[in-house]
């Protein structure tokens, strides 16, 4: 185990390894001394190596979650290995042979997707900054949303514009660190490096086509060299953290430099738009003007707080649909009732896509589309351009709607592992496994009933024990006639006691075997259909 443990270690040497062992995460050697001190959690040890102590501390799953968030901000980065297969699999390869594991996820600052490690009212994002030829490009990603922007930016840009974008990490080609590590600190974020093929221009236009499955990028707009060299750093960054299990990248906008009013970090402080002087929102005027119900929403008017646009038609349609909600007060109360319960969509629908995500996600999917039809009916038809053409989006689903209505139940757990998620009627095979789970006694009953009325013995009883499982059982005057023709063709001699004799039957050792497999195959079938739904 612990070779295997070292050789995985070998593969990811700047990042704690978070080695999967039954039902907690394990740390060896000199993860396990820098994981404990930062988590303030129990350091162990357990055998020996090179005739040392192995240095051990460890974590439960389960509770995975809340020390990833502590120990990304403490500057460190966490590589998660899973157990690959059961212990009982590997034992099919040999008496010791060790469970395949392997890492797949690495999880830092910029690549964070679950709810409990974001702030569902602001972007996580994840950029990429290049210089080519002397004409540089930024890109920036939020994979818990999808959203992906790139801009041409100048060396001497960098600064403003981190400062408006607030990343959580930003990457640049390997051996430039030393030229950009101080913009990207005074940011607030992690500065991560990458090889320089990750920034090739050429290499780059045939990954970002391959990830959006198009021949060209003409579609998406004209990129320049810069541009696509980022794009391409974002796209190989988020392949190797994933471990290959992409997120769902929304198509890249090209962001003008003129598109938004450009405010250098001073300023920016200064005015304290959305952050204070304590660098918290309390204090600024997003605190102060933020009167959102969604979290996408509050996502939205920060991006746009940041990033006042400079575009007078953009600001006058702005200005129209705010005047017309501030005017119809009552459309606007009925319009922010019906937000309220509206989900966080677009970080259900990463997770889902990175197999993060369970049954709650599509859920909320599900809820969701049934208040933008409410919404939609609660629209009148005379609406500003702006709201115009958003509430146009609000339709068109009704297949996707009904397809989750009719497969999930009202109040779904977080994890599919959980079960109880699928309605039931909505799969026979699994209406009958649960049926078995939960009625085995009836089910038993019944057939004991229908025994009775075969052979006409009133006294048999269907009975259990940790020896034989079910049998059947009757006194020896009885058994007498079951083990006579016809009827000892369809019950077989099992065990004759002092007093009694018992049988079983094919269906009964078959009814047995469902039974006993019935909670497990009902979580199997779950687990099949949610793939399906997914």
């Amino acid at each position: 185990m612990m070779a295997q443990y070292l050789e995985i270690k070998a593969d990811h040497p700047d990042a704690l390894l978070f080695y999967r062992m039954g039902d907690f995460y394990e740390m060896f050697f000199d993860d396990a001394v820098a994981a404990a001190e930062a988590l303030d959690i129990a350091l162990t040890k357990r055998g020996k190596h090179d005739g040392e102590d192995i240095p051990m501390c460890g974590v439960p799953h389960h509770a995975a979650e809340g020390y990833f968030l502590t120990l990304i901000r403490k500057g460190f980065r966490v590589a998660v290995c899973e157990q690959m297969e059961s212990p009982a699999e590997a034992k099919k390869r040999g008496y010791k042979s060790v469970v395949k594991r392997e890492v797949v996820r690495l999880v830092t600052p910029g690549t964070l997707t679950e709810d409990s490690l974001l702030d569902a009212r602001r972007h996580n994002f994840l950029a990429a900054f290049h210089v080519v030829r002397d004409e540089g490009a930024l890109a920036w990603v939020d994979i818990s949303t999808g959203a992906f922007d790139v801009m041409p930016c100048k060396g001497a840009e960098l600064g403003p514009e981190l400062a408006r974008l607030t990343p959580r990490e930003v990457i640049v080609v390997d051996g430039s660190e030393v030229s950009w590590a101080g913009i990207v600190s005074d940011s607030g974020a992690a500065l991560t490096t990458l090889g320089a093929s990750a920034f090739d221009s050429t290499a780059g236009d045939k990954r970002l086509c391959k990830l959006y499955k198009v021949g060209s990028l003409d579609a998406f707009g004209e990129f320049s060299r810069a541009e696509v060299a980022v794009m391409s750093a974002v796209a190989e960054y988020l392949d190797i953290t994933q471990r290959g299990n992409l997120p769902l990248l929304r198509p890249p906008v090209l962001e003008g430099q003129t598109a938004a009013m450009q405010i250098d970090a001073a300023t920016r402080k200064s005015l304290e738009l959305t952050h204070g002087v304590n660098g918290g929102r309390q204090g600024s005027l997003l605190h102060c003007i933020d009167r959102t119900v969604t979290a996408g929403g509050a996502r939205l008017l920060e991006r746009r707080l940041a990033s006042p646009s400079c575009s007078v038609d953009v600001i006058t349609q702005r200005q129209d649909a705010v005047s017309f909600l501030h005017e119809n007060s009552r459309l606007t109360a009925d319009i922010r009732d019906v937000l309220r319960g509206v989900h966080d969509l677009d970080r259900a629908l990463s997770r889902i896509a990175l197999d993060r995500g369970g049954p709650r996600d599509m859920a909320a999917i599900r809820n969701t589309l049934g208040q933008a039809i409410a919404l939609s009916e609660a629209l009148p038809d005379d609406l500003p351009q702006v709201l115009g053409l958003a509430a146009q989006d609000l339709t068109g689903h009704d297949a996707l709607l009904a397809l989750l209505d009719e497969a999930l139940v009202a109040e779904p757990p977080l994890l599919s592992r959980d079960g109880g998620f699928i309605a039931p009627g909505y799969d026979a095979d699994l209406d009958e496994a649960r049926k078995l789970r939960d009625e085995g006694r009836s089910v038993i009953a019944g057939m004991q009933a229908d025994y009775i009325q075969t052979t006409g013995i009133n006294s048999l009883k269907i009975k259990h024990n940790n020896v034989l499982g079910y049998f059947i059982e009757t006194t020896a005057t009885h058994a007498e006639k079951m083990l006579a023709a016809p009827l000892n063709e369809v019950f077989i001699h099992r065990q004759t006691t002092a007093n009694q004799v018992r049988f079983t039957t094919v269906e009964l050792s078959e009814i047995e075997t469902r039974i006993l497999n019935a909670g497990g195959r009902a979580l199997e079938i779950e687990k099949r259909l949610y793939s399906s739904l997914t």
